[in-house]
């Protein structure tokens, strides 16, 4: 599932994990919004979200992830799993076009509408319309730099934002450390 208005992404380097998100929302071949928060912090900053696909949605989804947070005390890999079943069974939420990325600073997840709870083979994951784009470039920072996971995520992004037409350069970056 693509999604084009959007590109997000996750980096993960040296026990922190930055989530970067452009700040485009297109309707069809239009710019409706350049500056657009599509990064969301939750249980007061130890969870980052970062949301592609429809905004309202996105929005109806950050509720619900909330929600399983909550539940299962901030435990990350369970409120994914749950709510990835709540999302594929629930008749209204199975509507929703959307795809999320989300970290504790340990872990990160891409989560779908179609029950998928994935981390990442390596320490980046994007997704959205430059989701490619922004992978690859933070793939070779990876490699190749000493850069933070930060700076690679703004970096990758601003790459994608010169080759996707949905992305723009208004860049939001969040980060957040991990425990272990």
């Amino acid at each position: 599932m693509a999604f084009r208005g959007t590109t997000i992404i996750a980096v993960k380097r040296n026990g922190v994990v930055a989530i970067a998100g452009d700040g485009q929302v297109t309707a069809g071949d239009a710019v409706m919004k350049g500056n657009a928060r599509k990064i969301r912090k939750m249980l007061d900053g130890k969870i980052i979200s970062g949301f592609a696909g429809a905004t309202a949605d996105a929005f109806t989804l950050s509720e619900v992830i909330e929600k399983h947070l909550k539940k299962y005390n901030g435990d990350l890999t369970r409120a994914a799993v749950e709510m990835a079943k709540e999302w594929r069974m629930d008749r209204n939420l199975r509507k929703l076009e959307a795809m999320i990325l989300i970290t504790d600073g340990n872990k990160i997840f891409l989560i779908s509408g179609v029950g998928d709870v994935l981390e990442p083979e390596y320490d980046t994951i994007a997704i959205g319309s430059g989701g490619n784009y922004a992978f690859a470039a933070a793939r070779a920072y990876l490699e190749s730099s000493d850069f933070s996971a930060t700076e690679i995520a703004r970096k990758s992004l601003e790459i994608a934002a010169d080759i996707c037409i949905y992305t723009n350069n208004t860049i939001l970056v969040e980060e957040v450390q991990g425990t272990k």
